[in-house]
């Protein structure tokens, strides 16, 4: 496309005096003299052959005319700006949103993320949570990491971690659990995934009770509720090392289960920026450390 000849000098005057309904006020915005911005907006009025301001005892009026061109002028003007602003050191700063299951991002993704940050300052990453159910079109968001077994319609998935699922309680429930037996008799904590329990004590050979009680759509908040003695949850470990190394929760048997892994996804429609592509590059290199983590 060809653009006419854009008097920005002109244009920027114009849309200052408009926002400020005053010539002086426009000059000092501007650091120029008030007659400079003036005969600015003369020359702009001029070019256009229509009247912008009227000009009144103690300031200024705008026109129809004026109001018409002035959304527009500020729209470019606003974005020019919030381009300039993106650039940093010898970058531009993008921004990359990420949504992700709330307990991965509390229990695994934030305490890596100062080196992310460290690594890529540059990078404005806008992190929102969920339950594993989420709209990655209408949030419009560049990524997200969810818990499955990778087939999403539409979705590009790549494979992170497994993260197993193991009995964990505070200790004083768990000096009562001697055998995988004694689970049964405790208040069993469970998500909305009705067949976790059941696996569970299925791989520990035992005959899986009528289970009743609470139902959370998060382990963050199954976990703090076993914490406060509500009863016992079934929840990775691997999301709760904080919580299981001072002592607030024990994993009193080792046996686990797996009912998928995490996966990094994107829309496949979806181009990948430079924002994108280190912060993908990042996250598989901190998600083959946890995997060699697992395997010792």
């Amino acid at each position: 496309m060809v653009r006419p000849y854009l008097p920005l000098n002109a244009l920027r005057a114009f849309e200052a005096a408009a926002r400020h309904l005053s010539f002086t006020r426009a000059s000092i915005e501007l650091c120029v003299t008030q007659a400079a911005v003036s005969h600015q907006v003369k020359l702009l009025e001029e070019r256009l052959g229509v009247t912008l301001f009227r000009r009144l005892p103690r300031g200024l009026m705008i026109t129809e005319e004026g109001l018409a061109l002035l959304p527009a002028l500020q729209d470019s003007f606003d974005r020019m700006a919030a381009m300039l602003e993106r650039f940093e050191d010898g970058h531009v700063r993008e921004v990359l949103k990420l949504g992700a299951v709330g307990t991965l991002a509390v229990g695994w993704l934030l305490p890596r993320l100062s080196d992310f940050r460290e690594k890529y300052p540059f990078i404005d990453l806008r992190l929102s949570t969920n339950n594993n159910r989420v709209d990655i079109a209408a949030e419009g968001l560049d990524y997200t990491i969810k818990f499955g077994n990778g087939a999403w319609h539409d979705i590009e998935a790549e494979p992170l971690f497994e993260a197993p699922l193991s009995v964990l309680c505070i200790p004083a429930i768990a000096r009562q659990l001697k055998t995988p037996e004694d689970v049964a008799h405790q208040v069993l904590l469970r998500s909305y995934r009705a067949d976790e329990w059941p696996g569970w004590f299925e791989a520990a050979h035992v005959a899986p009770p009528q289970i009743r009680g609470l139902v959370f759509d998060s382990s963050v908040l199954m976990v703090e509720a076993a914490i406060q003695g509500a009863g016992v949850a079934l929840a990775p470990p691997l999301m709760f090392s904080r919580q299981l190394a001072a002592g607030m929760i024990e994993q009193p048997f080792p046996i686990t289960i797996s009912k998928g892994s995490y996966w990094l996804t994107r829309l496949k429609s979806r181009s990948v920026t430079p924002a994108m592509e280190m912060f993908r590059n990042w996250l598989v290199q901190q998600a083959a450390e946890t995997r060699r983590q697992l395997e010792i």
